[in-house]
């Protein structure tokens, strides 16, 4: 198949896709998608948090596997509206009937967060935070931000706190960033009564739940 679409496996599947896109372009309107795949797996990787410095320090970046109907290979980054406004559109069947047709934007994006690759194994089993835990610490968070956001502050300021509030360790067991719990909350990952468990490999840590990682440098 041309890599100017993927198939994905059923109208759920896009239905899952198109909202996950949808929550990243809540975070950052302007950001971007990086869409990966070798084989029946497509891997969406979005940035939440941009990191600091040559190593990059402080990214956050979310992440969510999607069965493909048709195998592919693919690597690209794309901007989040080209590819929401794809989404958009009605469901169409793939070209032999099955699964359903996802177009790919025509235009690439840039993205310092997308240069880096975090790694596939090796990881280290770190412990287990309930979604309760991470809920709690990403709507604290939030609040935080929101008080120390009014009109009078200036870009700078706002950013200076953001930096603050999401790059300190939570006070969970184990501990995790803040950024992680906020990231794993805005784009869903959370299921009501669950949990997700934390684990590490050099200097990123990954937080996983069913629905979806959160991989932190």
């Amino acid at each position: 198949m041309t890599v100017g679409a993927l198939v994905l496996d059923d109208e759920q599947s896009y239905a899952d896709f198109a909202t996950f896109v949808a929550r990243a372009r809540s975070l950052d309107p302007a950001g971007a998608m990086r869409l990966q795949a070798s084989g029946s797996v497509l891997a969406a990787y979005v940035g939440v948090f941009e990191g600091r410095g040559l190593l990059g320090e402080g990214t956050v970046v979310g992440l969510r596997a999607t069965t493909l109907a048709q195998p592919a290979t693919v690597d690209l980054t794309v901007p989040l509206a080209a590819l929401g406004d794809r989404l958009a559109r009605a469901a169409v069947p793939g070209p032999d009937g099955s699964g359903v047709l996802l177009a790919l934007p025509p235009v690439s994006a840039s993205a310092s967060w997308a240069a880096m690759a975090p790694p596939r194994s090796g990881w280290e089993p770190v412990g287990v935070i309930s979604t309760s835990v991470l809920t709690s610490v990403a709507r604290a968070g939030i609040a935080e931000v929101a008080q120390g956001t009014g009109p009078s502050a200036g870009a700078p300021a706002v950013t200076d706190l953001r930096q603050r509030v999401w790059g300190r360790l939570a006070t969970t067991d184990p501990a995790v960033v803040a950024g992680a719990a906020f990231a794993a909350y805005a784009l869903g990952f959370l299921e009501p009564g669950g949990e997700s468990t934390l684990a590490s490999q050099g200097r990123w840590t990954r937080l996983s739940s069913p629905r979806g990682h959160v991989l932190v440098r």
